[in-house]
């Protein structure tokens, strides 16, 4: 899946509850909100009302912290439903954290850093894979939680996301 670089650039607000109203009222001085996905991924529900009527003014990007996507076996229910999200606000990008979260079935509600070993590197390049072709778009890494090391990383963290970027589109 190749897709040009995106052009977009300008100022982005989170969007949390303490701003629906404000959102609601009048146009704000803002290029895009962004949301955590998770927070939107349901059927119905004043969340994804408001997401709507916010959406009819503001462009929106999804950022999702629980893809898990340096974790073993993607959650394809996840990423389905993730998928209906982004087919229904139509966002500028659909954004994750480049780490994982849980093993087993257990969420550890937590962004775990990875080790930048080939074996990891090449988890996480299937996965990428794998979520963009379920996503039908382009999924965009924040940088990795970064707050130990591991003594049999391979390569640097510079060189673990050029190699990446290089295996995916």
């Amino acid at each position: 899946m190749h897709t040009p670089p995106a052009t977009f650039s300008g100022y982005g607000l989170g969007l949390r509850r303490e701003h629906y109203a404000d959102f609601l009222e009048q146009v704000q001085p803002v290029d895009f909100v962004e949301v955590i996905s998770e927070n939107f991924m349901v059927d119905g529900g004043r969340p994804l009302d408001v997401l709507s009527r916010i959406r009819e003014r503001h462009p929106v990007a999804l950022h999702g912290v629980s893809m898990n996507i340096g974790g073993e076996g993607l959650d394809r229910d996840y990423l389905r439903r993730l998928r209906h999200l982004a087919d229904r606000v139509d966002p500028l990008w659909v954004s994750d954290h480049l780490c994982w979260t849980g093993i087993a079935g257990f969420n550890s509600h937590d962004l775990l850093p990875l080790p930048y070993t080939e074996e990891a590197l090449a988890l996480v390049a299937d996965n990428v894979k794998l979520a963009q072709d379920v996503l039908g778009r382009q999924l965009v890494l924040e940088n990795p939680s970064t707050y130990l090391s591991f003594p049999d990383a391979a390569l640097s963290e510079a060189g673990f996301l050029a190699e990446l970027c290089a295996r995916t589109d």
